[in-house]
C-alpha cells in the first residue's frame, strides 16, 4: 500500500511541475488567437489560458504584414545550423584532445577554459564588438586595382560576425570532455595497437558513440543562438541579415498589439519545439552520462 503512494506523490509532483513549464505556452498560444481587448480582459484570470470568445488568425495576418517574419525565420535557421555545426565539430574535437591522450598540464587547461564561464556575455560584448570592428576579412567585392579576392575590415552587418565569436563554448568542451571520459579507455588502447591515428580514433570511434552529447550540445547551441538579442542588435544594422530576436523590437516601436506580439513569439517558438522534441530522448540521456560520471 506504501509503494502506490509514493507513486502517486512523484507522479502528482511532476503533473504540476509540467503544468508549471506548460502554462506560459498555453498562454501564449491561446492569447495569440485573442484580439487585444480580450487578450488584457482575460489576462487577469484563468479565462487567460481557454480558448473562447472571437478566437481568429488575424493576429498572424498582422504579424507577418509588420515584420519580415520569413526572412527573419531564414536567417536565424542559417546562423544557428552553421553555428551549431560548426560548434559540434571543433568542441567535440577539443573535449577529445582534452579527455582522451594523456599529456601533462591538460587539466590545467580544462580548469581554465572552466573558469571562463564565470565571464558573462555583457561584460565582454563592448571589448568584442570593438575587435571584430578591425578583424580583416575575405571579400569578393569592391576591391581596389581589379584584385579579384582582397581583405577588408568588414566583420559588421554581416551573417559572420553573427556566427565566428559564438562557435567554441566551454560549457560545450567541459560536456564533451566528460562524455568522453565515461567511455571505456580499452577502446583507445585497442584502436592504438592496431595502428589507428588519434583523429582516426576521434571520427570512427568515438563520434559515431557521442550521439547523446552531440544531441545536447545542439539543443544547447540552438537555443542559445536562436534567442540571442544584444549581440545581432549591436553589429546588424540591415534588415535582411536581422534574426527574429530582433523582430520582436518592431511591435513595440508604435502602438503594442499583444495579440501581434503574441502570434510573433508562438511562430518563432515552433523551430525550439520540433528540435527538442526530436532529439529530446538524447539529451536526457547525455544529461544523465554527463551529470553524474567524470
Amino acid at each position: 500500500m506504501k509503494k502506490p503512494l509514493i507513486l502517486f506523490g512523484r507522479y502528482t509532483i511532476l503533473i504540476v511541475i509540467a503544468l508549471i513549464f506548460i502554462f506560459p505556452i498555453v498562454f501564449m498560444l491561446v492569447s495569440s488567437l485573442k484580439p487585444d481587448e480580450q487578450l488584457l480582459r482575460d489576462s487577469g484570470s484563468l479565462l487567460a489560458f481557454v480558448p473562447y470568445g472571437d478566437l481568429s488568425l488575424a493576429n498572424y495576418f498582422e504579424a507577418f504584414r509588420r515584420v519580415p517574419i520569413a526572412r527573419f525565420i531564414l536567417n536565424s535557421i542559417f546562423i544557428t545550423s552553421v553555428t551549431t555545426i560548426l560548434a559540434l565539430l571543433i568542441n567535440s574535437m577539443a573535449g577529445f584532445a582534452i579527455a582522451v591522450p594523456r599529456w601533462k598540464g591538460k587539466s590545467l587547461i580544462l580548469s581554465v577554459i572552466i573558469a571562463t564561464l564565470i565571464v558573462p556575455f555583457d561584460t565582454i560584448a563592448i571589448p568584442l564588438l570593438l575587435i571584430v570592428s578591425k578583424l580583416p576579412w575575405i571579400s569578393f567585392t569592391g576591391c581596389e586595382n581589379s584584385a579579384l579576392v582582397c581583405l577588408t575590415t568588414n566583420w559588421l552587418d554581416t551573417y559572420h560576425v553573427q556566427i565566428i565569436p559564438f562557435i567554441v563554448g566551454a560549457f560545450t568542451i567541459f560536456l564533451f570532455v566528460q562524455f568522453f571520459r565515461s567511455l571505456p579507455y580499452e577502446l583507445v588502447e585497442a584502436a592504438r595497437i592496431d595502428g589507428a591515428s588519434w583523429l582516426q580514433i576521434y571520427y570512427r570511434i568515438y563520434m559515431p558513440i557521442s550521439g547523446p552529447v552531440v544531441a545536447t550540445v545542439a539543443i544547447l547551441t540552438f537555443l542559445a543562438k536562436w534567442g540571442d538579442y544584444l549581440w545581432p542588435i549591436m553589429v546588424v544594422q540591415s534588415e535582411a541579415l536581422r534574426p527574429v530576436q530582433i523582430g520582436v523590437s518592431y511591435f513595440f516601436q508604435l502602438d503594442v498589439a499583444w495579440g501581434e506580439v503574441m502570434a510573433y513569439l508562438s511562430i518563432i517558438t515552433i523551430p525550439v519545439l520540433i528540435l527538442y522534441l526530436s532529439l529530446q530522448r538524447a539529451f536526457i540521456e547525455s544529461i544523465a552520462a554527463s551529470g553524474v560520471k567524470g
